[in-house]
């Protein structure tokens, strides 16, 4: 039975290895990530959640919470999602996001986002709509 809940410190090296499957347009340093962890966890306003199965992490969603005008109040981003190939299918994916919407609406959010290239059919399947298109720069 698959087991979710905040992520802790000792949960560091098993996220790491799952963030570095999710990645492909950046490469996840070992050192750089080591340095943004332990903040984030103390960041009240992200939420990082992990899915866990026997001991071993097979997911995990990092999500942030933050005011915009436009929503008139706060919204959470959903920036990272990753389930194990092995578990998708299973629900976990549905699991890790019914946290962060939980979380939303203890917060008050007005509306959850994200932007996805590979994922668009989970998505709709559990609810979101497509809204927008996505730019980026890389600086």
């Amino acid at each position: 039975m698959v087991k979710y809940r905040k992520a802790i410190l000792q949960d560091e090296q098993k996220v790491f290895g799952l963030a570095k499957k999710l990645a492909t347009s950046f490469v996840v340093n070992e050192k750089d990530f080591k340095n943004i962890y332990s903040p984030l966890l103390e960041d009240e306003n992200v939420d990082l959640f992990v899915a866990e199965l026997e001991s071993k992490l097979i997911g995990y969603v990092l999500a942030f919470h933050h005011y915009t005008f436009y929503a008139n109040g706060l919204i959470s981003w959903v920036e990272e999602l990753y389930v194990d190939e092995e578990y998708r299918g299973n629900n976990v994916g549905k699991g890790l996001m019914q946290l962060i919407k939980d979380a939303a609406k203890k917060r008050n959010t007005k509306l959850i986002a994200l932007a996805t290239r590979r994922a668009s059919k989970f998505y709709e399947a559990i609810g979101y709509e497509k809204s927008a298109t996505y730019y980026k720069k890389t600086i």
